[in-house]
């Protein structure tokens, strides 16, 4: 007996279905994975990539490891060391990873990879007070050293008031003629100087690396902060913008001037991160460590990935709930919109720049481009020619937005980069063939019809708990694709064609 085509779609969107809420309860119940997102700790994954070129003979890579300090708790760490001799030593109270190999032929790339949570306690603690060198300096620089020192002592009440002052100079646009000099004549950083000042005036100092925490940071280098001891304690600065303090998402890797990674028998090493915040609570991220070579599960999800591809799937995976959306407003309301796919980029974006600011730079960019699309028909030039024309012009219209908003002080327009581009060239060209075709009453209803599927998807893909549930139950996807099986069998009234022929039925007068 032949099965309907009907029949078919709901046995396999059942099926669908239940193995989708079926892997859901059982990451629930068995793996302890919480269902609300307000049952969680930020836990940052953090992985860092150390990448090398050999150079021939033996290889030996020294990295520095972090210790828990500043009220950050480490839960976990792993090396991805195929092919390396491994080991982790202890060298003078400092924890170090140590790859060795006979010898390499090609570029490699060493991987290490820890969670960590934030406590309630941000202080540094004590450090051993490093001695004071002071800088080598010819007689010009020591003259201007010494101009430089006296005026800030002249202006200061003490080595935290003083070093404030010093940091002041980077970011302020006029720096004196001592701290021009200074900082302007000089082939190393200008941190480097910063320490030379601290040093010729006395002030203890050291450096403090770490990572600023951003969720979904990728290739990301090491940042460096300075903290001087005024006698009694530690104060930390941040030379980027002379602010006192220890910034709340700066990860402390290393204190002092050691150096956090070393390499013999390779060149053009570096030392890049990946960063992305989860939302699991950390008995459940214990768990989840220590079972994952049990767990067949664990090993086939998302935080098996690498903490890069980790980023770009908490994005991507809200992309099948922004469809859903636009399924159900054309399936079952009736709504007519661009395109399918322009609505759930649009969507994405306003998440990055905010829906306010993406609806008026969205206006302003397909505005101005169907304004010059329309003097490009005159033109009559050929399709692909024209809409290449089009893709230049809004990459034109986009950086020239960015500039006048950036002089004018408005920094959000800047996010403007995060509008799909190619996606809004394709918008121009179908909305102004729609306009000659039909004319600007059906321009309107798509174009508004487009925008209003785009923020209805917005306001569903910004919610906690569905950026929660999509990139911690992914298995879900199955069970929405379930649901998309069965709207596309809908073959009923949608709810704009019973407003449209709501008079047929009414009964006669």
């Amino acid at each position: 007996m032949k099965i309907s085509s009907r029949l078919q779609i709901g046995l396999v969107a059942g099926i669908l279905i239940a193995i989708g809420l079926g892997l859901t309860l059982y990451k629930k119940i068995e793996l302890g994975f919480p269902l609300l997102p307000g049952q969680r700790q930020a836990v940052w994954t953090l992985e860092s990539k150390v990448s090398f070129k050999p150079i021939g003979g033996p290889i030996e890579i020294s990295l520095a490891l972090p210790d828990p300090q500043a009220g950050w708790v480490v839960l976990d760490d792993h090396f991805a060391s195929s092919g390396f001799n491994f080991s982790v030593q202890e060298l003078q109270g400092d924890r170090r990873a140590r790859w060795t190999r006979q010898s390499l032929e090609r570029t490699t790339t060493l991987h290490y990879k820890l969670e960590v949570y934030r406590s309630d306690i941000y202080d540094l603690g004590g450090s051993a007070v490093p001695d004071i060198v002071l800088p080598e300096l010819t007689q010009d620089r020591l003259a201007a050293m010494e101009g430089m020192v006296a005026l800030l002592r002249e202006q200061s009440s003490g080595s935290e008031s003083f070093t404030a002052l010093l940091l002041q100079q980077l970011v302020r646009e006029q720096m004196d003629q001592d701290a021009a000099f200074l900082f302007g004549s000089r082939e190393e950083s200008k941190l480097a100087v910063v320490m030379d000042v601290l040093a010729f005036a006395g002030i203890p100092s050291q450096t403090v690396k770490g990572i600023f925490l951003e969720d979904g940071r990728r290739r990301q280098k090491m940042d460096t902060l300075i903290e001087i001891y005024d006698g009694d304690r530690w104060h930390l600065f941040d030379p980027g913008n002379a602010q006192p303090g220890l910034p709340e998402n700066f990860f402390v890797w290393q204190r002092g001037a050691k150096s956090v990674l070393d390499v013999v028998g390779g060149e053009s090493s570096q030392l890049e991160f990946a960063i992305v915040k989860n939302t699991l609570p950390i008995k459940t991220v214990l768990f989840m460590e220590q079972q994952v070579k049990e767990r067949l599960l664990l090993d086939f999800s998302i935080y098996s990935l690498p903490v890069e591809q980790q980023g770009v799937f908490k994005g991507l995976l809200l992309i099948p709930v922004g469809a859903l959306v636009v399924v159900l407003l054309r399936i079952l309301v009736g709504i007519r919109t661009s395109g399918t796919f322009m609505p759930i980029l649009i969507a994405l974006a306003f998440i990055q720049t905010t829906l306010l600011t993406g609806l008026v730079i969205f206006l302003m960019v397909v505005g101005v481009g169907l304004w010059i699309r329309f003097y490009l028909t005159y033109l009559n030039l050929l399709l692909v020619a024209r809409i290449t024309a089009v893709v230049i012009v809004v990459i034109l219209l986009m950086a020239a937005l960015s500039i006048i908003s950036y002089k004018l002080g408005f920094d959000q327009l800047l996010t403007v980069t995060f509008l799909p581009t190619i996606i809004l060239a394709w918008t121009i060209e179908r909305m102004s063939i729609l306009w000659e075709e039909e004319g600007g009453h059906e321009v309107l209803i798509q174009g508004g019809g487009s925008l209003f599927a785009a923020i209805l998807a917005y306001l569903l893909m910004s919610v906690d708990l569905v950026e929660h549930l999509t990139f911690n139950f992914p298995e879900l996807m199955i069970s929405l694709l379930g649901v998309v099986l069965l709207l596309g069998k809908y073959t009923g009234y949608r709810l704009v064609e019973l407003y449209r022929f709501r008079d047929l039925g009414r009964p006669d007068e």
